[in-house]
């Protein structure tokens, strides 16, 4: 990921992801094993390498500003327009 944003001109140190679960956010920060963890798959822990590396950093996010659920919920239309606006995908004003 961090060498296709150097590909257009955008160098991070880290990047940040936003996330809206905190378990997540916890198991990243914490690699500890855990009896609720176990049946996690080795490709999931990719996520958790990376932060331990310092290549990227997990904030919380609250739900209500997650901008992905515009990809992967269906939203109510006045949710729908907001996000597209904040991604810049649409245009508010040329909304009716």
């Amino acid at each position: 990921m961090n060498q296709q944003l150097e590909d257009f001109g955008v160098n991070l140190d880290h990047i940040p992801l936003k996330c809206d679960n905190r378990s997540l956010i916890n198991l990243t920060k914490n690699p500890v094993m855990h009896s609720r963890t176990k049946h996690i798959e080795i490709r999931h822990h990719f996520l958790g390498d990376h932060v331990l590396k310092g290549d990227c950093c997990i904030d919380f996010i609250d739900s209500e500003h997650q901008l992905a659920n515009m990809f992967t919920k269906p939203l109510a239309r006045d949710r729908f327009f907001f996000i597209g606006n904040e991604l810049g995908i649409l245009d508010g004003s040329t909304i009716q």
